[in-house]
């Protein structure tokens, strides 16, 4: 099974693709999709569709995983993520996804066993997990990796309650 996670963003979107065979899980590919901020909305929205239309067709996942956002004050912030969580949405569908949209704790319970994690915990247990040499760099990579991470424990949730109802 494979799981491509994605940290929203409007000037720089992580992405993080994991396979999961058994209880092997393995990173096979992220970083980070940047559009330029003079660039006008609309041109920046285009280019994340585009860059991730080519990445989902590239590694073809099984489910994908955006996190679920919170944003207290800052509106102008939101708003320009909630626009990239669009492109993120249609781009799904267009390949037949539905994405999992875990909460923040969710994440951190996933990937760490506990929903109040620091970032660098979750960054850590990232790495272990993935059995990789360094923390995935920039911090929008690993958190994109995490996830792809609970993407793939949620997809392993929902098939064994439809397996066990069907």
């Amino acid at each position: 099974m494979i799981c491509f996670g994605i940290d929203p963003g409007l000037g720089r979107m992580g992405y993080g693709v994991v396979s999961q065979r058994g209880d092997d899980m393995q990173a096979l590919d992220y970083g980070v999709i940047t559009t330029e901020p003079k660039e006008p909305i609309s041109s920046r929205l285009a280019s994340l569709f585009a860059s991730l239309e080519e990445h989902i067709a590239r590694h073809r996942p099984d489910a994908i995983a955006v996190e679920r956002l919170y944003f207290g004050r800052n509106t102008t912030t939101a708003e320009m993520v909630f626009q990239a969580r669009g492109v993120i949405l249609l781009a799904a569908s267009r390949f037949g996804l539905t994405p999992y949209e875990p909460k923040p704790s969710e994440v951190k319970l996933a990937v760490c066993g506990y929903g109040d994690a620091e970032k660098n915990q979750v960054q850590g247990m990232v790495k272990n997990i993935l059995n990789l040499e360094h923390i995935p760099k920039p911090d929008d990579a690993a958190d994109a990796l995490a996830a792809a991470i609970t993407g793939l424990s949620l997809s392993m949730y929902d098939a064994r309650n439809l397996g066990a109802s069907g």
